[in-house]
């Protein structure tokens, strides 16, 4: 999924940039309001994200200009004003949504995601089993099975599981596992999350044959049920 990110700061862009493409998006950056308006008229994004204090003319300018201009994209804004008057003034230029600085990165990826679901409409209550190959998770009675046969699992190590779950075959950092499953956002005993992948590899029956928890090296884990991919380890 493609993204624009008009943002001044490099030390914000360098970080938001990395982290989005480590989640799998791919990245246009503008460095000011006139860059970010060519960019946007001159191709389709998922979400724009823009920073309202920017060189050229600010982001909320530059929003009511693209609505004008009738860019019809989802925009994100990002602020280090936090006054009821500037978000509302932002959001009736015509954006879609408001993060304050400094922000959470799990944060910032938690509203994009919102953001895409619903400009394609499908805004929907989580699932409460899910299936992926043969392996199933129940939410709501915290229950796991595997070929049939029930896993017992720790709390993280079930959600673990529900977060590689719920995206099969996306590629998940380790950064974003730290932080949705120990809300972390650096890991404080080195390698907790290679323990506990090899921990649910072990529970779940993990052999090269079958796949299920990948390993792609230099960024995180992915789920792959079917065990369609040539990069594991």
């Amino acid at each position: 999924m493609s993204l624009l990110l008009v943002e001044d700061d490099e030390r914000v862009r360098r970080f938001v940039v990395r982290g989005l493409e480590a989640e799998g998006y791919t990245v246009s950056i503008a460095c000011d309001g006139p860059q970010g308006f060519a960019l946007a008229k001159g191709e389709p994004f998922e979400v724009v994200i823009l920073d309202v204090m920017l060189p050229g003319y600010s982001g909320k300018d530059l929003c009511q200009r693209l609505r004008t201009a009738g860019v019809g994209a989802p925009i994100l804004m990002l602020t280090a004003l936090d006054a009821v008057e500037d978000k509302v003034d932002g959001l009736r230029n015509g954006a879609d949504d408001y993060l304050t600085k400094p922000f959470d990165f799990d944060e910032l990826l938690a509203r994009i995601e919102a953001l895409i679901r619903r400009s394609k409409g499908s805004v929907t209550e989580p699932a409460r089993v899910l299936q992926a190959g043969d392996v199933t998770l129940d939410r709501e009675s915290m229950t796991v099975r595997s070929r049939g046969r029930p896993i017992d699992l720790t709390l993280k190590e079930f959600q673990l599981l529900e977060l590689l779950m719920s995206s099969p075959w996306k590629v998940l950092s380790r950064t974003r596992i730290l932080n949705k499953v120990w809300n972390y956002d650096s890991d404080p005993l080195t390698n907790v999350v290679d323990v506990y992948i090899r921990r649910l590899r072990t529970k779940l029956g993990w052999d090269p044959d079958r796949g299920l928890i990948r390993t792609l090296r230099g960024y995180g884990y992915k789920f792959d049920p079917v065990g369609q991919s040539d990069e594991e380890s």
